[in-house]
């Protein structure tokens, strides 16, 4: 195992070696960050004797997935195909089929995809009897899935949203398609995308048997492309890291890019906030790009104060 350190850079091999308590590792693009996750998790299962059933990392892609799996495999063989190396929506989907019905859901249930749903919300439309050609699916689908990415269920939406919009007939309904598009979907034993994270957190909350296994499941967290998640995401992170604090996050304030889908900059901003003890590195030095690209990019950069301070650099020729 030591022999791969000698492939990694001291920032690097530092955050490798980083085994108990919350990390935050703010990498900047084409700095190595998958190969500091996948050798922190190798790191643990062959130097710590960590079991591979003890270490979850998710991520946003199954394609990201897919590469993390294979390298874990890598590095430590097949023992590494019992490490929970997914998506998001993916390691929900498994904690809902073996513990849903603890919330009053059956174990069967259905995954819909974004055309399931907007055919769902057509059939909502004509169940509230309205011309689907007056109003638009597309922008009801968005409206719900913004507020199930903030943890909103359709009662409360249907307050913060009361008298906000007394001149926009729109806006003032969606409280009713949103109710009625929970209600038509849990009729049809179905769950959305956003529900995979939203009822695993309101598994984690009713059901601290359920939530307590996980926490002693995945005493080893790490989280790809934090600067990503949603508030609902972020809940289900704190949840499963609340019991051991051995949470790794890995991310870039400056690639935050996903505010229309309900990211949460703050996530990443406010994470020592959340974690007192955390420690902080920078992965500052960049493989993929040239010093004058490098350059320019630190410099329209800068002129960002919402964000954490790092600035890249390279060995690379100028070019």
């Amino acid at each position: 195992m030591n022999q791969l350190f000698e492939s990694l850079n001291p920032v690097q091999l530092e955050a490798v070696q980083h085994n108990e308590g919350p990390l935050l590792l703010l990498a900047g693009a084409g700095s190595g960050k998958t190969r500091v996750i996948t050798y922190r998790i190798a790191h643990l299962i062959q130097d710590h004797g960590i079991s591979p059933f003890n270490i979850l990392a998710v991520t946003f892609t199954n394609k990201a997935a897919d590469e993390m799996k294979k390298r874990i495999d890598h590095l430590v063989g097949d023992t590494g195909q019992q490490v929970w190396a997914s998506t998001f929506h993916s390691s929900c989907a498994r904690i809902l089929r073996r513990n849903i019905n603890q919330i009053g859901y059956d174990r069967s249930f259905t995954i819909y995809d974004s055309k399931d749903q907007m055919m769902l919300i057509k059939d909502v439309l004509k169940t509230l009897q309205v011309d689907a050609k007056l109003t638009s699916p597309k922008a009801i689908q968005n409206r719900i899935s913004m507020a199930k990415n903030r943890f909103i269920g359709p009662d409360e939406y249907a307050e913060k949203i009361s008298g906000q919009f007394p001149n926009n007939p729109f806006e003032e309904t969606m409280p009713i398609y949103y109710k009625q598009y929970q209600k038509q979907l849990r009729d049809n034993n179905a769950l959305d995308f956003d529900d995979l994270i939203v009822l695993t957190v309101d598994l984690f909350n009713q059901s601290t048997e359920v939530l307590e296994y996980y926490q002693d499941k995945f005493r080893y967290i790490m989280v790809d492309e934090y600067q990503d998640t949603n508030h609902c995401q972020y809940l289900l992170v704190r949840a499963l890291a609340a019991k051991h604090h051995n949470i790794c996050v890995v991310g870039d304030d400056d690639q935050s890019i996903y505010s229309f889908r309900g990211a949460d900059i703050n996530n990443i901003l406010d994470f020592e906030k959340d974690y007192p003890e955390v420690t902080t590195m920078r992965l500052e030095q960049n493989y993929r790009s040239t010093k004058n690209i490098l350059d320019a990019a630190n410099e329209v950069i800068s002129n960002n104060d919402i964000r954490k301070p790092k600035r890249l650099w390279t060995g690379n020729q100028t070019g």
